[in-house]
């Protein structure tokens, strides 16, 4: 697995005629969110932008995947408009190369995975927390597995393609050895990562002083 953001560019003939497949964290701007982390996000979509057209020498995206996408057309990115404007401007732009969008989701599967996820939240009792907790891991092993086939059917030999994933949710992803696995990390991460610990930080100072 090669992190990009480290390097400059790929050599070219250590991949050739492998699978490639580039990952991007999804992220986009909390609800409120104050105006110094909407700075970092948009800094954050502007370097990956330069990072894909970097990695893009190693080959040219031909298979899109992202997140929460279960059909094809203007439907799907529309949707995402409403979360992440970025996400459908790079999806359009490299679909305007060449490129097509593979829906990676299964609706019914992320209907309830989704829903056991929102259940968690709202749980008071240990006993109901542990049953749907159950039924949440049964679904997310289920959507982690849909995702997988629908990566490897489709992006074939030679091929190069893009994942749009929370970090987290791609990180349970067990790539085939032949899919070459490239993380798109530019510097402006790191400072989203460092922005989220210090919010942590004051928020649990602040509770500390509540209670004292």
């Amino acid at each position: 697995m090669t992190e990009l953001g480290k390097i400059q560019r790929p050599d070219v003939e250590t991949f050739s005629g492998r699978r490639k497949l580039y990952c991007v964290a999804n992220i986009y701007t909390i609800e409120d969110a104050p105006e110094d982390y909407r700075t970092l996000v948009g800094k954050y979509w502007d370097e990956v932008v330069l990072q894909i057209e970097k990695i893009e020498t190693a080959g040219k995206i031909k298979k899109i995947f992202c997140e929460i996408i279960s059909q094809k057309g203007e439907e799907a990115l529309d949707m995402w408009s409403k979360v992440n404007e970025r996400v459908p401007e790079i999806i359009r732009k490299k679909i305007g190369e060449g490129g097509v969008l593979v829906p990676i989701e299964d609706e019914k599967i992320l209907g309830q995975y989704t829903d056991w996820g929102n259940c968690l939240r709202v749980i008071f009792t240990q006993q109901v927390f542990t049953r749907v907790l159950e039924f949440y891991n049964e679904f997310a092993e289920k959507r982690f597995q849909h995702i997988m086939n629908v990566i490897n059917t489709n992006l074939v030999e030679e091929e190069a393609g893009l994942l749009i994933m929370k970090d987290e949710d791609r990180a349970k992803l067990q790539f085939p050895a032949d899919i070459e696995v490239f993380l798109i990390t530019p510097p402006s991460y790191d400072d989203i990562v460092r922005w989220f610990r210090k919010r942590f930080r004051m928020k649990s100072q602040e509770q500390d002083k509540e209670e004292s």
